[in-house]
């Protein structure tokens, strides 16, 4: 029962119903940071079409099981075509928009969708904090929205994702769906787990997601 039931149940909020709405908004939550181009959505490079725009298969059911275990959801994306100028930042609305109407098919959302604007430099390395493999984005995410970074994961499909992951000291899920083709492994970028498809993305988070997480959010249901 939520702290809302509780107070109607009982002709109002009590004060033990206070504390818990303030525990409950004080809390930190666990989180699924999730890379979108080649992961959450097909990968087509610099797509800000949203009638281009798929769901990966099985992300929106999968998405849909997370967000029952209890984790936020939240989509952190290099965008370098806008630094490009390949495309207005303006356009990246149409494109959140359309992955919240994708994974509402599912009865899924999204709790946040952050971007990074900044292209790399001629070598290929961030020139800001917040494109991955840097942690910025996780840890903007973290701080605005009262996230625990140790209880989280980050899902993607390339070593970039894992890297980010880990130095937010997330937990990692890699994708190995052909999209990572350099692999230069080094000790922020072994992801703690590798699977073939979101399915198996599901099941290893669900199977390490603790009882009294699940608990509480039937709890809370």
């Amino acid at each position: 029962m939520n702290s809302s039931a509780l107070a109607c149940a009982t002709g109002g909020p009590s004060r033990t119903t206070h504390k818990l709405s303030r525990r409950l908004d004080q809390a930190l939550h666990p989180t699924v940071f999730i890379d979108k181009d080649g992961t959450l959505i097909e990968n087509v490079p610099y797509n800000v079409d949203p009638d281009r725009i798929t769901l990966s298969e099985g992300a929106g059911e999968a998405v849909g099981e997370l967000m029952e275990l209890g984790y936020r959801i939240v989509v952190v994306t290099n965008q370098p075509g806008v630094a490009l100028g390949l495309f207005d930042a303006r356009a990246l609305k149409g494109v959140e928009q359309r992955i919240r109407e994708l994974l509402a098919a599912y009865g899924a959302k999204l709790d946040g969708f952050i971007w990074c604007p900044h292209a790399p430099d001629d070598n290929g390395r961030p020139t800001c904090d917040c494109r991955k493999p840097r942690p910025g984005m996780l840890e903007r995410a973290a701080h605005d929205m009262r996230l625990d970074l140790s209880r989280s994961w980050m899902v993607g499909d390339i070593l970039d994702d894992v890297e980010a992951g880990c130095r937010a000291s997330c937990r990692t899920v890699l994708i190995d769906n052909g999209n990572e083709t350099c692999w230069e492994r080094g000790p922020l970028r072994n992801p703690h787990y590798i699977v073939d498809d979101w399915v198996s993305v599901a099941r290893t988070i669900a199977n390490l997601t603790p009882r009294a997480q699940r608990k509480r959010v039937t709890e809370l249901a």
